[in-house]
C-alpha cells in the first residue's frame, strides 16, 4: 500500500520561511518522479514543484521561482519543499504526490500522478 504524509506546514508571517517535508512508503521511491501542488480554498489544485526521479530535473510555478526550492533524498525516501520569502497568496493546503509508474521525468499534470498525500496547511499572515 502505498503512502504519502506530508509534515512540516503551520503559521507563518509574510516574508518567512517553512520547509515540507513528504515521506513515501510502499513504493520504490526513487523509480518515480515526484511532485508539490497546492489547493486554496476555492480554487484548483495547482502544481507548485516538480522534481525528476534523480533530482537532476526540476521545474516551478512563475508564482514560486527564486522562492520555492523543491529536493528530494532517494537513500530516505524524503523529498522537501523549502520556502523562503513566502507571501499570503502562498496560503493553501500543500500536497505532494508522487507519479505513474514509468514517469521518471519532471511532471506538471495532475493526471501524471496516482497517489497523494491527506495535505499540511501552510497559512501566511500578512
Amino acid at each position: 500500500q502505498v503512502q504519502l504524509v506530508e509534515s512540516g506546514g503551520g503559521l507563518v508571517q509574510a516574508g518567512g520561511s517553512l520547509r515540507l517535508s513528504c515521506t513515501v512508503s510502499g513504493r520504490t521511491f526513487s523509480r518515480h518522479a515526484m511532485g508539490w501542488f497546492r489547493q486554496a480554498p476555492g480554487k484548483e489544485r495547482d502544481i507548485v514543484a516538480a522534481i525528476s526521479w534523480s533530482g537532476s530535473s526540476t521545474y516551478y510555478a512563475d508564482s514560486v521561482k527564486g522562492r520555492f526550492t523543491i529536493s528530494r533524498d532517494n537513500a530516505k525516501n524524503l523529498m522537501y519543499l523549502q520556502m523562503n520569502s513566502l507571501k499570503p497568496e502562498d496560503t493553501a493546503v500543500y500536497y505532494c504526490a508522487t507519479t505513474r509508474p514509468f514517469k521518471p521525468a519532471v511532471t506538471t499534470t495532475r493526471d501524471g500522478y496516482d497517489y497523494w498525500g491527506q495535505g499540511t496547511q501552510v497559512t501566511v499572515s500578512s
